[in-house]
């Protein structure tokens, strides 16, 4: 059978209400007169108000995922840039205290170097400046190390002061480093001047021990004139250290019979000792003294006897 011969048209069952072309045209006619009518009388207004105030309530549920997801976007993004803020803010205030205490230490550096310079101008001594690397090793000593050695002219012997006074004396020379004997060491001595009484004696270290050592006057009689506060200086009678630099001070006087006759002096170094990193070495005295006159021989011995 032909397909063109098939009746296409639905059954009678099916065929209900109006065309589809009736509704078309009912329809358009509808809209063409209500928008006349709108224009003409404006009565779709109302209509269009009281709509869209019945749905607004829809509206707004509908726009609260939206809203909250916008929302939650921001919180995430603000989140974010805090913490990113935060991070940077840190990071500047570490950079700001690192500056802050070199800031501080250069201060300080600056009040050590401007005391020494100072201490330069008064004294007669060739002098240059060092810097204190560390202690030395052993524990039961008082000495530091100095990044100046036999290369920068360093000689073994050399006093070391800084602004407060003296603290100590070169005793081993490397080529680029030196060890310094503090005036606490036990195998520290120094001859001192009593700026009151104008008495010469011998300062040594290793008195007292701990965290404060300090140092004593010793071989002095138990009726010497020592007292409290009195300071002592270098007399320069050694030949190595300067006449005049501080020493130390007395700080307490003993005067008992059973030590052999002898005062027991405690001293309190003038320099501290103790985190110092700045210092000056000085020549040796002896390196600007003229030599000393050879001992005549025996002959000149007796012909300057006979004459």
């Amino acid at each position: 059978m032909h397909l063109g011969t098939l009746d296409r048209t639905p059954p009678p069952f099916f065929r209900q209400g109006t065309s589809a072309l009736t509704k078309l045209l009912f329809f358009s006619a509808l809209a063409v007169f209500l928008m006349a009518s709108d224009t003409r009388f404006g009565f779709i207004d109302p209509l269009r108000g009281t709509l869209a105030t019945v749905l607004l309530p829809a509206q707004r549920a509908m726009q609260v995922p939206v809203r909250l997801w916008a929302d939650a976007q921001g919180y995430l993004g603000g989140l974010q840039a805090a913490l990113a803020a935060e991070r940077e803010a840190r990071a500047v205030q570490v950079r700001l205290a690192e500056r802050a205490a070199a800031a501080e230490q250069l201060a300080r550096d600056n009040v050590r170097l401007r005391g020494l310079l100072e201490l330069r101008a008064a004294l007669s001594a060739r002098s240059q400046s060092a810097e204190v690397l560390y202690e030395a090793a052993d524990p039961y000593s008082r000495k530091v190390v100095i990044d100046r050695g036999a290369a920068n002219g360093i000689l073994q012997g050399a006093p070391v002061v800084n602004e407060q006074g003296l603290l100590g004396q070169v005793t081993r020379v490397y080529p680029l480093t030196a060890e310094v004997t503090l005036l606490t060491d036990r195998d520290a001595a120094v001859p001192v001047l009593n700026t009151r009484t104008q008495q010469r004696s011998a300062a040594a270290g290793g008195t007292g021990g701990g965290a404060n050592p300090a140092m004593e006057l010793r071989f002095m009689a138990g009726n010497a004139d020592v007292q409290v506060g009195d300071l002592l200086v270098t007399s320069g009678l050694d030949g190595i250290f300067p006449p005049g630099l501080a020493v130390a001070r007395v700080a307490s006087v003993e005067r008992r019979a059973s030590i052999g006759g002898f005062a027991h002096i405690v001293l309190q170094p003038v320099a501290a000792v103790d985190g110092v990193r700045h210092v000056l070495v000085l020549e040796p005295l002896a390196v600007q003294m003229p030599p000393r006159p050879e001992a005549p021989s025996p002959a000149e011995v007796r012909r300057l006897q006979r004459s």
